[in-house]
Parts: structure tokens; C-alpha cells; sequence
């Protein structure tokens, strides 16, 4: 069996503190609280507004110099505040042709390789890690489709958390061509690092959008995971795909060239914080040496690099 594990530390097992922290999240009502906080994101009352302004900027420390609109206050909506545009040269978009873009700001989780892994009693599966002592399928994570996955096999993988300082909006690490948008309907446990070390297959769970491209040099998906309080996933070419949220898988087709991208073009953006997880297909990419477990991100800065031997061959 060939398993490989991310590179990088790795986070500890989850604690006893971890598992007290994830318990309650199981008898919460998650798409409930959640549609309360999509009503109230978008209230225009405003000493309600600024007061959860107020209260968002004090408790994480929102930076707002490099922000178009710097007075938060100014906003007409928490959720326009929270989703607020940057300045053109806030995030410089790696120019470098072989290097890909960090889609977000954020945090590593996880990155390395989608890696056969296998349970006692079990075939072995291609697994995204997780945490220590949790894996999650591929093919769950993109909704339980076995073709839509098998490009993926052997691939890489990155996990990127957005804490609610961050800036939500979410863009495309390469040139590429939207194939295919997915939604899968799940729960909304947070994803934040506690909850990711005690609650199994968190990612696989959750409510997620994956969007699938086609690059020149393979494929590739950018999955928004949603969490508890993350009322919104919306793309720029179909809007809010959540809410409301269904039963049952939805998948939408595009034509060839009907959704075209440049590299740091805008894709998505989420209210509150969440997760994005980029994939790209096998022998494609190399991390950046950066791109690690619990390392700080950016928009725009090198993700990853192509396989020279891609190039060479487009050449």
C-alpha cells in the first residue's frame, strides 16, 4: 500500500477539551441558526448593523487599511462588511506563469498528497488527511460521484481555514475553465481546529459547493465548505447556490468556454468564517515551500508550482 502523509507537523490528537468543545455542535440545529444569521447579516437597521460591526472588529481584530470602504461603519450590512472588496494592490497576484495562486487568505490546515490510505478490515481508498487519526474520501468530499473524483486520484491536496478576520472572497489559482459546479448538502459543524481534530470526515459532512476546472495542464476543484453561521456560499457565475439547502445532490454542466478565468479572477465568496479545499490532479503541481500546517496565507502569493515536465510539454 502506498500511503504518504502531508508533509509538514502535524496537529496533535484531538484532546478531551476538543471532543467537550465538538459534543454539543451534534445537537445543534445547524441550517436553523444558520438561516437566522443569513437574516441578520443583511439587516440595514443601523445601530444593529454597526453594533455587530463593532463587535466583529474588537473581538478579531479586523485590519481595514487595505479594504476600498475603510470605514467599517460605512457598510450598508454586516454582510456587506464582512464580504467588503480590497484595493487592486492589496493581493498581488503571483505572476510567475508556473506558479498557481493561493485562491484565499487563511490558514494551512493540512496540504500533500491524496494518499492511499486503508482502516483495519478495509480496502484501501485515495483519503484526504484530515487531522491526526481522521481521513476523509475523495469521493465523498466531492459529493459520491466516482468519475467526478477519479481525476483527482493521486493528486494533491490543501486545506485552507478562513478565520472571520480574513477576507472571504475567493479566487482561482490558474487559467481555467469552469467544468462543472456541485452542491452538497450536509450539516454545518464549525471548522475551526478543535472541531477538526474530534469530529471524523468534518469536511465530507459539511455543506459544500465544488467547482471543478479544466487547466491546461490538468484538473482542478476549489470546494467552499460551509460552517455553523456560514449563511451564504455564492458564485459569480450562478449567485447564492446556499440557501436554501436541499436533500439531495445538485450538479450544474457548463459548456466549453461558456465560464472562462484568469488567474486571481474572483469565483465565490462566504459569510463568516470557513474552509476552502484546492485540488489539483496527479503529477501536476509542488507545494511552495510555505505551504504547510498552521503557516498564515495570502491571496494572490504562490501557492504551488507546475510539473516543469507540463511545461516543457506545452512548449
Amino acid at each position: 500500500m502506498n500511503q504518504q502523509l502531508p508533509f509538514g507537523k502535524q496537529r496533535p490528537e484531538a484532546s478531551l477539551l476538543d471532543y467537550c468543545k465538538a459534543l454539543p455542535q451534534y445537537l445543534l440545529p445547524h441550517h436553523l441558526l444558520s438561516r437566522g444569521m443569513h437574516w441578520l447579516a443583511r439587516q440595514e437597521t443601523p445601530w444593529l448593523k454597526n453594533l455587530i460591526i463593532r463587535f466583529i472588529c474588537k473581538k478579531f481584530d479586523i485590519d481595514m487599511s487595505c479594504a476600498v470602504e475603510q470605514d467599517p461603519l460605512a457598510y450598508a450590512s454586516f454582510n456587506k462588511f464582512f464580504t467588503r472588496e480590497l484595493q487592486a494592490d492589496a493581493r498581488p497576484i503571483t505572476s510567475e506563469p508556473q506558479r498557481l495562486a493561493c485562491p484565499v487568505d487563511g490558514c494551512v490546515s493540512q496540504a500533500g498528497l491524496i494518499a492511499e490510505h486503508a482502516q483495519p478490515g478495509s480496502l484501501p481508498l485515495q483519503d484526504i488527511f484530515q487531522a491526526k487519526g481522521h481521513y476523509y474520501s475523495l469521493e465523498e468530499l466531492l459529493g459520491g460521484d466516482r468519475d467526478r473524483a477519479m481525476p483527482f486520484v493521486g493528486g494533491h491536496f490543501a486545506t485552507i481555514y478562513l478565520s472571520p478576520r480574513d477576507y472571504h472572497r475567493i479566487h482561482i489559482p490558474a487559467d481555467a475553465q469552469l467544468r462543472e459546479m456541485v452542491h452538497i448538502p450536509g450539516r454545518l459543524f464549525s471548522v475551526n481546529p478543535a472541531t477538526t481534530r474530534a469530529v471524523p470526515s468534518l469536511f465530507a459532512r459539511n455543506e459544500r459547493v465544488a467547482c471543478i476546472f479544466d487547466t491546461e495542464y490538468g484538473p482542478m476543484a476549489v470546494v467552499m465548505v460551509g460552517a455553523i453561521f456560514v449563511s451564504s456560499i455564492e458564485t459569480v457565475w450562478a449567485g447564492e447556490v446556499t440557501p436554501p439547502s436541499h436533500r439531495e445532490v445538485r450538479s450544474w454542466h457548463y459548456q466549453e468556454g461558456q465560464h472562462v478565468f484568469r488567474k486571481g479572477d474572483e469565483i465565490g465568496r462566504f459569510n463568516m468564517g470557513s474552509t476552502v479545499v484546492v485540488l489539483f490532479g496527479p503529477n501536476m503541481i509542488s507545494w511552495a515551500n510555505h505551504v504547510r500546517a498552521d503557516q498564515t496565507v495570502q491571496m494572490g502569493e504562490p501557492l504551488a508550482e507546475l510539473n516543469p515536465a507540463l511545461i516543457k510539454e506545452e512548449d
